[in-house]
């Protein structure tokens, strides 16, 4: 972690039992949560998802609660908006995901079996839509669906700022 001190971020942490639940409910369900970055402004540490693949712990779940109360059949568990919300986090934004996909270790991507709900902008739920990534071919694709559709291998990964 070039530039950040773990001192300052264990103290940080320390400090504030709430966000160490949250990273412990991000580590708890698959998503190897890790500092990629420090804000300045707020003078927070910034974590994301960082496992390999989207988190096993929370798959086969739609977006939302709408989402998931308009499927008739066949309902999810959950949906990425209501675990994030209990977990405490928020779901990375495309502009997060592509910052993410370029953190990569050489040799290795993110999402590259699996895909990952994003923070979806209200014009384009409101239409019943919800957006998700991968990374396929060397490039991240950015897709949509229907906001209740859920797959085994879609998840989402979340951010905690602390």
């Amino acid at each position: 972690h070039n530039g950040l001190k773990w001192t300052k971020v264990q103290t940080k942490l320390e400090a504030n039992t709430k966000k160490l639940w949250s990273l412990n409910e991000m580590e708890r369900t698959g998503g190897e949560p890790d500092v990629v970055g420090y804000d300045k402004k707020t003078g927070e540490y910034i974590f994301y998802d960082c496992s390999a693949e989207s988190p096993a712990g929370r798959r086969s779940i739609c977006y939302d609660r709408e989402g998931l109360e308009s499927r008739k059949e066949h309902q999810p568990t959950d949906s990425a908006i209501d675990m994030a919300t209990a977990m405490g986090i928020e779901l990375l934004t495309e502009e997060q995901y592509r910052e993410l996909q370029l953190r990569q270790i050489p040799g290795k991507n993110f999402d590259t079996k699996t895909s990952s709900w994003l923070k979806t902008p209200a014009v384009i739920r409101k239409l019943g839509g919800a957006i998700f990534a991968d990374f396929r071919y060397g490039q991240v694709f950015v897709y949509h669906n229907g906001a209740q559709s859920y797959y085994c291998g879609r998840a989402f990964r979340g951010s905690l700022r602390v």
